[in-house]
């Protein structure tokens, strides 16, 4: 994978708070996601066609979250993702989540790369390149 960070811009709907209009802390891993998928876009690379035509699937296999403040209905935030670590079957990303320079969240979740069967299996090469 050559770039190894990315950010995208993301906008709390209204299902996605509480009643008291606050993200609720599910959605979190849910933009974490996209910003995975995201980055993937950023390196020309799509997990549909270039992951699971190949019989790839990439599953979570821990995650981690730390909440520094709350966001609310309506707010932009910014998500930063980051590769932190590849290694033969696992991808390990990191995340800030920010309303303007504001942390309001970090984590890290840790991929496996699997078959089918569920199997590990190894990360095709285009993933495992060095940055540029």
């Amino acid at each position: 994978m050559r770039i190894t960070q990315h950010e995208i811009e993301i906008r709390v709907r209204y299902p996605e708070a509480d009643p008291g209009g606050y993200l609720h802390h599910a959605n979190y891993f849910i933009y974490f996601e996209m910003g995975r998928t995201e980055l993937l876009r950023a390196n020309g690379r799509s997990y549909k066609e270039d992951m699971e035509s190949a019989g790839r699937f990439i599953v979570v296999v821990r995650t981690e979250c730390r909440f520094h403040r709350p966001a609310r209905y309506d707010d932009l935030l910014r998500l930063r993702t980051v590769v932190a670590r590849v290694r033969a079957a696992r991808v390990e990303h990191e995340y800030s989540l920010f309303r303007g320079d504001e942390l309001l969240a970090e984590a890290k979740v840790v991929l496996c790369c699997v078959d089918k069967e569920g199997q590990p299996q190894r990360l095709p090469d285009w993933m495992l390149d060095e940055p540029a």
